[in-house]
Parts: C-alpha cells; sequence; structure tokens
C-alpha cells in the first residue's frame, strides 16, 4: 500500500459480512467511543477503543460526510493513522426508518417495564431500548 497523501488516513472498515472500506484515503473518521466521541485524523497517536453504539462518520477528502450507525465494535488506529474499524452491524444513517426507530423504541420500553426487574428478559428489552435510543439520537430525535 502506498502512504496516504499528505492531511489523508487509510481506513478499513469491516463487518462479519462485508468489507465497506478497504485501504481507502479519508481525511478523518469521527467515532462513537465507548468513553466519549474522538475524531481520527492524519498523523493521530495508536490508539485502541471500545465503540458504544453511535454514529461513525467518515469525512472524505473532497469534504463529503458519510454516516454510519454503528452497534458497537472496535476501532484500531495503528502508526501512521491507518485505521480499522470493525463492528458486528453498520447502516448508512440515510436508510434508518425515523418511524420505524420511535416504533421499536415505544415497544422495547414496554418489553422492559413489563418484564421481571433482573431476568434474562429485563436485560433484552434494556438493550433494545438503549439500542433504539442511540439510533434515535444519531437521527437528531429526542428519545424519552
Amino acid at each position: 500500500d502506498a502512504a496516504p497523501a499528505a492531511g489523508l488516513m487509510k481506513l478499513n472498515f469491516n463487518l462479519p459480512q462485508e468489507t465497506l472500506y478497504d485501504s481507502v484515503n479519508v481525511k478523518s473518521v469521527i467515532v462513537p467511543g465507548a468513553t466519549g466521541e474522538y475524531e481520527v485524523t492524519a498523523d493521530h497517536v495508536p490508539i485502541v477503543a471500545e465503540m458504544k453504539a453511535g454514529m461513525l462518520t467518515i469525512n472524505h477528502e473532497d469534504g463529503e460526510e458519510e454516516k454510519y450507525f454503528v452497534a458497537g465494535g472496535f476501532s484500531l488506529t495503528h502508526e501512521g493513522s491507518a485505521t480499522d474499524i470493525v463492528c458486528p452491524e453498520a447502516v448508512k444513517l440515510d436508510d434508518i426508518d425515523g418511524a420505524a426507530v420511535t416504533k421499536n423504541f415505544e415497544a422495547a420500553k414496554a418489553k422492559a417495564a413489563a418484564a421481571e426487574a433482573g431476568s434474562i428478559e429485563a436485560a433484552e428489552a434494556m438493550i433494545e431500548v438503549e439500542t433504539n435510543r442511540s439510533m434515535g439520537n444519531a437521527l437528531g430525535m429526542a428519545m424519552a
């Protein structure tokens, strides 16, 4: 692989079933880190971070932004700023139906309220609540 042009970094973005980016030059990536959002740019220090469910933004060299909702995963930035994003699922933000997110969020809240405290059902329902809340937040929706 050739080194990226000045001000750019290499991005690899992989899901279990497909590779979305394979050594593509980009300007930066904004990562939803588990301890806070951060931006990886050219000459970033190496870092390994767990990602929380949230919005991952890829900034291309032409100024275009590409946004994905990711369901967690890991971001690994290597020496020279090459960055690997690995996550179980990713959906382009433009492909998410806000009405479906709201409906699923309300259904998950009802499931959580009806489940026995401390049960597997309660835990699964809370995961659904938090995932749908994160999706809604990524879309700019108020999720209460």
